[in-house]
């Protein structure tokens, strides 16, 4: 599954998503591949998720007008045994996590001890002037990719102890792109 951005009928950011659906083809052994922008007709006016499932054809696509989710506050939820290679719409172990939210908005995934994603983005964490995000998130995103690409985030592991390190927190996915939790204090998000 691909989850893509569109602006007024623009699809943002597409190659990464083109490069990501043609690596998880081949990780099946599949080396056929669609040019998904032959595919992809968003509507031509507003902010809309295009989602894109897919196997070796195209399944299916949708087009959800996008109304952002705020997320002010994460819980740390712990799972040493969690996998997520691939974007997927098998997400039920995500939303088991989810559950234990409690009052927060959403969770901080946390796998042997080295902080991961939330249940929808990648992280991204600030300290002395630079943004990192982890090393070993649970699912390589393609906008987490493409900062790292451009010099904006650097990887290296971050330990549940280090998150007192961090002044801010950012989350990356397609449809959020590079978004600050605008909150004083790393430790007023982590509930």
């Amino acid at each position: 599954m691909e989850t893509i951005k569109s602006v007024d009928g623009r699809l943002l950011h597409l190659g990464y998503h083109q490069k990501r659906y043609e690596s998880v083809l081949k990780s099946f052994g599949i080396y056929t591949f669609h040019n998904l922008c032959e595919y992809l007709k968003p509507p031509s006016d507003g902010i809309y998720k295009c989602r894109l499932i897919y196997n070796e054809n195209i399944v299916d696509i949708s087009y959800t007008l996008y109304i952002k989710k705020q997320i002010k506050s994460l819980k740390l939820i712990y799972d040493n045994k969690i996998e997520y290679f691939h974007k997927s719409t098998s997400r039920e172990v995500i939303n088991e996590l989810f559950e234990k939210k409690q009052n927060c908005d959403d969770i901080l995934i946390v796998k042997n001890n080295l902080v991961c994603d939330t249940s929808i983005a990648n992280i991204a964490l600030f300290k002395d002037g630079i943004w990192f995000t982890p090393s070993k998130p649970l699912l390589n995103g393609t906008t987490r990719q493409r900062l790292l690409d451009e010099g904006r985030l650097q990887e290296t592991n971050i330990k549940v102890d280090d998150l007192k390190d961090y002044t801010k927190l950012a989350l990356l996915n397609a449809m959020i792109d590079f978004d600050i939790i605008q909150k004083y204090n790393l430790k007023d998000i982590i509930c």
